[in-house]
């Protein structure tokens, strides 16, 4: 199903329904991996309309990037807008407008941090939905939403005490799959097994029956969408798959077995390195010590599964239809927080590359293969003529290493420049009077 729910485009420039023209940079293509040197790219009506390295029309707004690479702008597809820190102190009762209010804050935290695109797995109140409605209204600016609403769980599983949908059986799944498809979401998120959240559970063996899975699995086929599985341990991620359901979160522990299943099914996999990897981060946030403590131990096992996932992966621009784990980037954490001198979501990316995705790989999961998930790699996720202006202007080349992310200095969401440390030009104005 694809999201009808997002706003309008807008023009170049706030004010102006001119085209603009982004000069003298270097157009980063994410597919390939590689850089279109000295080029000039001209956006008009939210849209990347022509790439080229002949000059700028005479008179046309020009902003110069100096040399800058331009990049797509970053997605994030395991994004909590609405999460409390701890979560124990999470207020299952609070209203819809504390959710929206808290939510809308973090969703402009992570487009100024250059995520464009979000795709949320469980918000309080259904706050993804309704943010979205601000965006479309013009009343608020945050990244493009694809939107879970709340996840569904089984009564006492993984999700207790976060505000979830809680179901049994097969109808009781159905129903609340349906629930929330009817209220807006674009995918339904579930918990097939426990995680690292409560210190009383884990996340090896099945939370979910495989009813209760099928049930899922066919809201969404309804609606023409998918279902996506926060999954700890192979044995449930097999059952899954066997369903239908074919994208997953974590992977704390995934065996041989698991791993040769998801790359013949061609299986999407979000890591969500930074939940294991970041315990200053954890520290700053509230995180309870046992929390903290927890990460850390589950950690070296988490490592060594994604990295046994790696071996099954898409790594290489000419593998990308090819059977093989797909690999995107997610960080689980709020994407627009600083984090070790950037953003969390560049961090994740960064975690990627260091555990040994190569750099084209990790480029591509927060990027490209993020919007193949989506579903939209036609609309966003690349460079290229005809897709929505989902920019960032770089520094550095990011296709030498992901970590060229933290030198973002703008960031342009379908045409419309949200922040920039370049000279930008005075908008036009039409000829006659002001009221």
């Amino acid at each position: 199903m694809r999201n009808t729910n997002l706003p309008d485009p807008t023009p170049g420039m706030a004010g102006s329904d001119a085209p603009l023209w982004l000069v003298n940079g270097h157009v980063v293509d994410v597919i390939g991996t590689t850089v279109r040197r000295d080029v000039n790219v001209e956006i008009a009506d939210g849209v990347i309309r022509t790439i080229t390295a002949d000059a700028a029309p005479d008179g046309a707004a020009t902003v110069d990037l100096g040399g800058r690479y331009l990049a797509p702008g970053l997605i994030s597809v395991h994004t909590h807008l609405t999460i409390v820190y701890p979560f124990d102190e999470t207020d299952i009762h609070e209203t819809s407008a504390q959710s929206v209010l808290r939510g809308a804050s973090r969703a402009r935290d992570a487009l100024h941090a250059g995520v464009t695109t979000v795709r949320t797995l469980d918000e309080q109140n259904q706050a993804d939905i309704e943010i979205r409605k601000g965006v479309a209204a013009g009343w608020l600016e945050a990244p493009r939403i694809f939107a879970s609403g709340r996840a569904i769980g089984i009564t006492g599983g993984h999700g207790k005490g976060m505000a979830c949908v809680y179901a049994d059986g097969h109808d009781g799944f159905l129903k609340a799959a349906r629930s929330e498809l009817e209220a807006g979401a674009d995918h339904i998120k579930v918990f097939i097994t426990g995680g690292i959240a409560h210190a009383d559970e884990s996340f090896n063996g099945a939370q979910m029956t495989t009813d209760e899975m099928r049930a899922v699995v066919r809201a969404t086929k309804e609606q023409d969408t998918y279902v996506v599985a926060h999954a700890g341990g192979g044995e449930a991620i097999r059952e899954a798959i066997s369903v239908g359901i074919n994208a997953f979160e974590h992977g704390y522990d995934l065996d041989d077995e698991t791993v040769d299943m998801m790359a013949a099914h061609r299986s999407y996999l979000t890591p969500t390195l930074s939940v294991t990897s970041s315990p200053v981060w954890m520290r700053d946030h509230g995180f309870t010590e046992w929390q903290i403590a927890l990460a850390q131990k589950v950690h070296p096992k988490h490592l060594a599964s994604i990295q046994r996932a790696f071996s099954r992966a898409i790594t290489t621009a000419d593998q990308l239809d090819d059977d093989g784990i797909r690999i995107v980037a997610g960080t689980d954490y709020l994407p627009g927080e600083p984090h070790d001198g950037t953003s969390c979501a560049v961090k994740e990316m960064e975690y990627l590359e260091q555990a040994g995705l190569p750099v084209g790989a990790a480029l591509r999961a927060g990027t490209w293969e993020a919007a193949r998930l989506l579903r939209a790699e036609d609309r966003i996720g690349s460079v290229a003529e005809g897709l929505a202006a989902d920019l960032i202007v770089l520094d550095d080349d990011p296709t030498s290493t992901v970590s060229a992310l933290r030198t973002i200095g703008t960031v342009i969401q379908e045409g419309r420049i949200v922040r920039t440390d370049l000279s930008i030009p005075a908008p036009r104005t039409t000829t006659g009077g002001h009221l």
